[in-house]
């Protein structure tokens, strides 16, 4: 029986790098493609099962910055499979990100460098707005769309005798001084991407300690600094050109510039592998490329505790429960 695959976001950079990667090693998958734009979906099904003709590629249309249309996608999926395997929680997004450059200038003369390019702490902020759904745009995307989307699925994840995984795609930006249980959809802030990252991290922790028992397991991965729509968003297309010997150079010193989705799934691809209930809850994986351009996995403990954790999805079942009734109103 062909183990079923679900992936967000998965028509360009990371995602469509995971489902190439994923076939290459196993073209027996059942991969589904959860994307917005259902075009590009259509054309990387048409792509993949030309490389490979064994494998199943289905798609289904979500926006997970849209609830409605969560639920039109879960009620789909529903009807199509009796399980799924895996759900790579993979669509992000990082809206009119702003590059620091004064802090990015003194940075660079600091012995923080290193820890600083690899994580971009202190250098981006964002422009955040509200949805259709009255939430903030970034936490919606990154965060509470992919929770309603698993609250939705428990029934094809929860299987005891055969566990399923749920894999993140979190960021080495995810900072616990950027995130507020009093303001956990970082309304009033102004580093959303950051907040919704460390939030990513609480969740699967917090789903680990509810859902385990159930047979559902939860990590988190961190892709590195890849050259994806994302980060082209930070800086245009031909300064990363011109930055690259330097980025090259840097490579040495900082594993986290894996630069290409390919190299950025290192870590998304090797979880998949894995007996999930084997894994520690508390640890990042992170992709990382040496100097030389060899990929490997490093680990990074998590900055945060479980009661803090388990506190957020407590919040996060309050607003499920509040969007449910306005949705039923409409």
């Amino acid at each position: 029986m062909r183990k079923v695959v679900l992936i967000t976001g998965a028509s360009s950079g990371i995602g469509l790098a995971l489902c190439k990667r994923l076939l290459m090693e196993d073209d027996e998958l059942h991969l589904c493609l959860a994307c917005r734009n259902m075009s590009k979906a259509e054309a990387v099904r048409a792509a993949l099962l030309a490389s490979h003709p064994t494998a199943e590629v289905t798609v289904v249309q979500v926006d997970v910055s849209n609830l409605q249309s969560v639920f039109q996608a879960s009620k789909e999926l529903k009807q199509r499979f009796q399980r799924l395997d895996c759900i790579y929680l993979n669509a992000g997004i990082m809206p009119n990100p702003h590059l620091n450059i004064k802090a990015l200038f003194s940075g660079l003369f600091s012995r923080n460098v290193l820890h600083m390019l690899s994580t971009a702490e202190g250098l981006l902020t964002q422009d955040d707005k509200i949805t259709a759904d009255g939430l903030q745009e970034v936490f919606e995307t990154n965060v509470f769309g992919h929770f309603i989307l698993i609250r939705e699925l428990e029934p094809l994840l929860c299987h005891s005798d055969n566990p399923s995984q749920l894999i993140w795609t979190s960021s080495r930006n995810a900072r616990k001084s950027n995130f507020s249980l009093e303001d956990f959809q970082h309304s009033k802030g102004k580093e959303p991407y950051s907040s919704s990252k460390y939030a990513t991290d609480l969740l699967s922790v917090a789903l680990n300690r509810n859902f385990n028992q159930q047979g559902l397991y939860s990590s988190v991965v961190c892709p590195g600094t890849a050259l994806t729509n994302l980060t082209y968003g930070v800086l245009p297309p031909f300064l990363w050109t011109l930055l690259m010997p330097a980025i090259l150079l840097v490579r040495f010193f900082a594993n986290a510039f894996t630069l290409t989705p390919y190299n950025g799934t290192e870590a998304l691809v090797w979880l998949f592998h894995q007996k999930p209930e084997s894994l520690n809850p508390l640890i990042k994986y992170l992709s990382a490329t040496t100097g030389f351009g060899r990929n490997y996995i490093t680990t990074q403990k998590m900055d945060l505790d479980e009661d803090t954790a388990e506190k957020f999805y407590q919040k996060l079942l309050e607003l499920e429960k509040h969007v449910r009734v306005t949705i039923q109103k409409t």
